[in-house]
């Protein structure tokens, strides 16, 4: 990037020097047209592989495109192949086509892309390609994506295993499966994996270990998680009681429309545990409850015998929360 203004000073110093001897001889010269701007030089290189990534991800698919079918020409970059295979499958910024997709995947699992062997289990689970629809199929390409630390194949086998789909069921296996997802960050394996060890479910029971994992499900916005962990925080089952952390995640999971937290919200709110008493608040959240189907017989009662000013005001409330 230097050599080029080095060698532009070097030639303008020369020119200097040349007309030095006869510059008094000669009429003064014209002054000399601004020079042009160079053109940008050439790519010598083919894209990276993150930066046809980064254009998919900004929604830039006709460059992105390009630059991995470059990438795939010059370096044949597996990750790239996978990535042609997406927009194939997908058919964004090129027609939709399964057989292309699965051919391209094909070739970046051959070279070992974990991502591209995890979408060829997909199709099998999915029926898409030409593929047979069969979890047994899928199997294979899911252990073998796992072993490569492939978070969501570690997930989709531990749902197999528990299901007992594409073989028998195998919660012990499922655990296995689980664990190994929840230890590299998936919530839903958290989740699931804290689930298991709290109802002892082909696994001892371990309410330790279940609040740790729920805890950090819950920790990542999973609603199922949240709620579960709450009920745990509020009993002190597996970790130290905290009614008001307990009535924090029942309202971040009713704000978010989960019936089951605002029933459990209000029942916190009618008896003041862990959060302030609020009469009004209580039914609304109980009323607002029971408009999305989920009943509670004890704040069912609590409505009723309100001090109707108070009832109209919840009920109000809650008509303004589902419209």
């Amino acid at each position: 990037m230097i050599t080029a203004p080095r060698v532009l000073a070097a030639a303008c110093l020369l020119a200097l020097a040349s007309s030095a001897a006869s510059a008094q001889n000669r009429p003064a010269p014209r002054p000399a047209p601004a020079p042009a701007q160079p053109a940008p030089a050439a790519r010598t290189e083919p894209p990276s592989a993150e930066s046809a990534y980064a254009a998919y991800q900004r929604g830039h698919y006709l460059t992105a495109f390009r630059e991995a079918t470059e990438r795939v020409e010059t370096a044949a970059d597996p990750v790239s192949m996978t990535l042609l295979g997406e927009l194939h499958s997908a058919g964004i910024g090129v027609p939709q086509n399964e057989q292309r997709a699965l051919g391209w995947y094909r070739l970046a699992a051959d070279k070992g892309d974990r991502n591209a062997i995890f979408a060829i289990g997909m199709m099998h689970i999915e029926g898409r390609a030409g593929l047979p629809r069969d979890p047994a199929q899928a199997k294979p390409y899911f252990e073998r994506a796992a072993g490569l630390g492939h978070v969501a194949a570690a997930y989709n086998l531990g749902l197999l295993a528990l299901g007992g789909h594409g073989g028998e069921r195998d919660p012990q296996g499922a655990a296995r499966w689980f664990r190994m997802a929840a230890d590299l960050g998936s919530a839903d394996a958290q989740y699931a994996y804290g689930t298991m060890l709290k109802d002892g479910n082909g696994i001892p029971a371990d309410l330790m270990q279940a609040a740790s994992y729920l805890g950090r499900a819950a920790a990542q916005d999973l609603m199922e998680a949240q709620i579960d962990f709450a009920v745990m925080l509020f009993n002190g089952q597996g970790v130290a009681k905290d009614e008001a952390a307990a009535a924090r995640l029942f309202r971040k999971a009713a704000l978010r429309g989960n019936p089951l937290a605002m029933n459990r919200l209000a029942r916190l709110l009618a008896a003041g545990r862990g959060i302030a008493p609020n009469a009004v608040m209580a039914a609304q959240w109980y009323l607002t409850a029971e408009y999305l189907g989920a009943r509670d017989a004890w704040l069912e009662d609590y409505v009723k015998t309100m001090d109707p000013v108070q009832r109209e005001a919840a009920e109000q409330g809650a008509r303004n929360w589902v419209r």
